[in-house]
């Protein structure tokens, strides 16, 4: 399962002695998860309007880099396209798995430094994200218009004879070329008709050049054929064959745009090759960059919730639990059992769907006696 608890206590004689009680009682007694100690490092604290302020504005950023990371997320899985399945192998934070990398979190201090007051480390974050966001904008938009042009062509290349390029179907001995009084059409007559055109296409103006018709290609639908005629009265025969059903395609035979066609597409598909390595690569690092920067966002509000509730000196022990799936609402139980002499209105509001107590928990839909906030980290099926 792909949901992760993260929480904090508050230090009973020691922080070891509060991760001991409650690891006991969720995980060795009864089963009902696997917790992992979260380590977060000596932050500074600063003054309580500032966290109080600050709780606020983590709230806003948690949401921002998680829409960001599943962006990315997202992002790489269309354009992985027939790889799609490598999606999960794909998605890694700091080289490792994202249940290694949340389960073994260490805090990165050379891209946050502790030194820094919280909000410096907040906006680092936020800059960052907002960065990658910006890229992966004008990043996806080229590749997108790129991809799109080529299925266009390719579409082109395919279909019904109505709408495909026919460039590729003919050949220069189909056509009168240059002469000053003939040309060539080419004329779609739908499969039933055959023998219709057959017994007609030279009566349906003067001037059309006997037995001139030939089949050059056929679909399910249509037949592709040509006929040659006097220039003048083009205009006339296309009239009375789309009268009878047939339909003139406007082509005209030159060697240098038919190579320029197929040459555009052989470049498009160039070019889709040499963006795509480039690209995953892009999205790869990235995805690791907003997934580790979102896992210390949550650490961030862990570490200012608990001071807010819990007080100063700083003292609690923030736990990662990773739930039964089958035992989430015993494990609730069990910790509201557990610390719900911590906040006692939190117990009876713990069912309500949205609760704000002035000064703790700031809006949040779910809230209990401790610090609590939910990671999921599935990023292929979950929605934001």
């Amino acid at each position: 399962m792909a949901e992760y608890w993260l929480i904090s206590a508050p230090g009973d004689k020691t922080c070891q002695q509060t991760w001991e009680t409650m690891n006991n009682l969720t995980s060795k007694q009864n089963s009902l998860s696997i917790n992992y100690k979260f380590h977060i490092p000596d932050l500074k604290v600063g003054t309580l309007d500032q966290l109080v302020g600050l709780s606020d504005d983590l709230g806003k950023l948690d949401g921002f880099v998680e829409q960001v990371t599943r962006k990315v997320a997202s992002y790489l899985g269309e354009v992985l396209e027939d790889q799609r399945d490598k999606l999960q192998e794909n998605l890694t934070a700091n080289n490792s798995d994202l249940p290694s990398y949340i389960t073994r979190f260490q805090w990165d201090i050379a891209k946050y430094p502790t030194k820094q007051s919280l909000r410096n480390i907040a906006d680092i974050i936020s800059k960052q994200v907002g960065q990658i966001d910006a890229d992966l904008k004008t990043k996806s938009t080229a590749y997108n218009n790129l991809k799109g042009n080529l299925q266009n062509l390719e579409k082109k290349q395919t279909g019904s004879l109505l709408t495909r390029n026919l460039a590729d179907l003919v050949k220069k001995e189909h056509f009168i070329l240059d002469s000053e009084y003939l040309t060539t059409l080419l004329v779609i007559v739908p499969k039933l008709q055959f023998n219709e055109w057959q017994a007609m296409y030279e009566k349906l103006t003067d001037m059309v050049v006997p037995r001139s018709s030939q089949l050059i290609t056929q679909d399910s639908e249509y037949g592709l054929f040509t006929v040659s005629l006097f220039k003048k009265v083009v205009e006339e025969f296309k009239l009375h064959a789309r009268e009878k059903k047939f339909i003139v395609r406007d082509f005209t035979y030159n060697e240098e745009e038919l190579a320029a066609g197929k040459n555009e597409i052989t470049k498009l598909v160039t070019d889709k090759k040499k963006q795509f390595g480039p690209l995953v690569r892009w999205l790869k690092v990235n995805f690791s960059e907003c997934f580790c920067a979102w896992i210390h966002v949550k650490a961030l509000r862990v570490f200012v919730e608990s001071v807010l509730r819990y007080g100063l000196p700083v003292n609690f022990q923030a736990i990662l639990s990773h739930p039964n799936k089958k035992s989430m609402k015993r494990l609730r139980d069990v910790l509201n059992q557990l610390y719900g002499h911590l906040d006692s209105s939190a117990l009876q509001s713990s069912g309500a769907d949205s609760v704000d107590i002035p000064g703790l928990g700031f809006g949040q839909s779910e809230y209990y006696p401790y610090v609590y906030y939910k990671i999921n980290i599935d990023m292929i099926e979950a929605k934001v």
